[in-house]
């Protein structure tokens, strides 16, 4: 009986969301039922197409991508799991790698090529999606993706802010080729609404970036990432970085990217 009660109350949940506007495809995850889900986002500047590869096999639709090209959420299977990326069309050499040693469903898994002084890199983000059934906030995370801008703090601020003094960053000592909040943690949670970012060193009140303002909806699922200004990796300018903004979803977008307004670049 209480198994009954049980599945039917997730029912009752998961109708009360659809009437609220939520997915459903947010209460799999949140249930854990649904399968694992995995992304690919090329963060590389003026590198190749790459393709994604899941142990050892590309993927439908995760081939191909360009800089600041997202993919399609993918179905994966659980376990652990060898990633890699290579330029489009060849499976070797592979350019970067990494494991996830525990796929679970439910969770959403990130891959992201990204810059390194020496070459390629990777990043991997394991998010449990722990969104609560009701909830219409915006899930949002950071990736620092530059080299050249190692420890940074990123506010999520009202637009027209000139001074973060005094302010608590949203997501602090974002490191270069780490996540904040961190891979197996779930997303920070904001109010949908209208805002702009200021990008400053840790522990610093100087900015380094100045967004223009931006819309961020309820239900949005974010990952902002710092990535170097400067197209060339042997040419990067310290801490000159530009954001982009992958939206995770059912159809593939380009990341947008947002310039620095105190630079103009």
């Amino acid at each position: 009986m209480r198994v009954i009660k049980g599945i039917a109350a997730c029912i009752g949940a998961a109708l009360l969301l659809a009437a609220c506007g939520g997915g459903s495809g947010d209460v799999g995850q949140e249930l854990g039922l649904q399968n694992p889900l995995m992304h690919f986002i090329n963060a590389f500047p003026a590198g190749p197409n790459l393709d994604l590869l899941v142990n050892g096999t590309a993927p439908s639709g995760q081939t191909n991508v360009p800089y600041k090209g997202v993919t399609n959420l993918t179905n994966v299977n659980t376990g652990s799991t060898v990633v890699a990326y290579t330029a489009t069309g060849t499976m070797s050499p592979q350019l970067a790698s990494g494991t996830f040693p525990d796929v679970a469903k439910g969770h959403e898994y990130t891959v992201i090529a990204l810059p390194s002084t020496s070459g390629y890199g990777i990043g991997l983000i394991d998010d449990p999606f722990d969104k609560g059934l009701l909830s219409t906030k915006a899930r949002v995370r950071s990736f620092n993706a530059s080299a050249n801008a190692s420890n940074l703090d990123i506010y999520i601020v009202a637009p027209g802010t000139t001074s973060v003094v005094g302010m608590s960053p949203t997501m602090a000592g974002v490191s270069y080729g780490n996540a904040v909040p961190p891979s197996g943690q779930d997303s920070s949670y904001l109010s949908g609404g209208n805002y702009m970012a200021i990008v400053t060193t840790a522990g610093s009140s100087t900015p380094i970036y100045e967004s223009a303002p931006f819309s961020l909806g309820n239900n949005a699922d974010w990952l902002i990432t710092t990535v170097p200004a400067n197209t060339s990796v042997s040419a990067l300018t310290n801490q000159q970085i530009h954001l982009l903004i992958a939206q995770a979803g059912n159809t593939s977008q380009p990341a947008i990217e947002l310039t620095n307004a105190l630079t103009g670049q």
